[in-house]
């Protein structure tokens, strides 16, 4: 796929053929920063409280900030992956798909340098231990409609990412990298974008919404 085109994908199409992407992503093609310019634009389309637009986004390209930001990723990674997982029933999807998933979260920790780009998104405001509740959704209520609308940006024009959050035990040291002001700015994730190996993603095994909604009472 050349750059700049886009797919043509469909509303719906690109609802349902958004993945986290790991193993599929082309760390070696090269993607320009007027394509995720374009993403960022869509992106602030978004709802945000109070029409605040709190928001930063921070896109990391020098190549000694990714491999530091991906060495805490996977130290934080090698921890988490050490601990036991959440166990499902032996006939759901989730279960059959575990193995999938964690060879793909290993590809991805080991190889996050090499993502062309690192987008953390940024949110202002500092959720310390103790915020209430209300105040928490409010906030994440205004960067994370952001936030995936530009991976649907992102999809519709050949590329991928995958949300990811276990930099996060290392978030001061990451706002002290890249200048972020600590007592300022929340991250809320840590973004690898590149261009994506083939462009079939299909929808992906869920379990049926009539199992998952309450209708008027639980």
């Amino acid at each position: 796929m050349m750059a700049g085109m886009k797919l043509n994908l469909t509303a719906d199409e690109v609802l349902t053929t958004t993945r986290s992407v790991r193993k599929r992503l082309d760390f070696d093609k090269p993607v320009s920063r007027s394509e995720v310019e374009e993403c960022l634009d869509i992106a602030l389309q978004a709802p945000t409280g109070s029409n605040s637009q709190g928001w930063q986004w921070m896109v990391i390209e020098d190549a000694e900030k990714k491999k530091a930001i991906a060495d805490y990723y996977a130290n934080n990674f090698a921890v988490y992956a050490s601990q036991p997982g959440t166990e499902f029933a032996p006939d759901d999807t989730r279960t059959e798909r575990m193995p999938l998933v964690r060879s793909s979260a290993q590809y991805l920790a080991d190889n996050f340098h090499r993502a062309p780009y690192m987008v953390i998104p940024l949110i202002e405001a500092r959720l310390d231990e103790g915020t209430p509740a209300p105040a928490q959704a409010a906030v994440w209520g205004s960067i994370l409609p952001a936030v995936w609308s530009f991976m649907l940006a992102l999809r519709e024009r050949g590329l991928g990412s995958a949300w990811t959050t276990l930099h996060l035990p290392n978030e001061k040291e990451v706002a002290e990298l890249l200048g972020i002001p600590f007592d300022r700015y929340t991250q809320a994730g840590l973004f690898p974008v590149a261009y994506t190996k083939g462009t079939d993603f299909k929808l992906a095994k869920r379990l049926p919404a009539a199992e998952l909604t309450h209708w008027d009472t639980w």
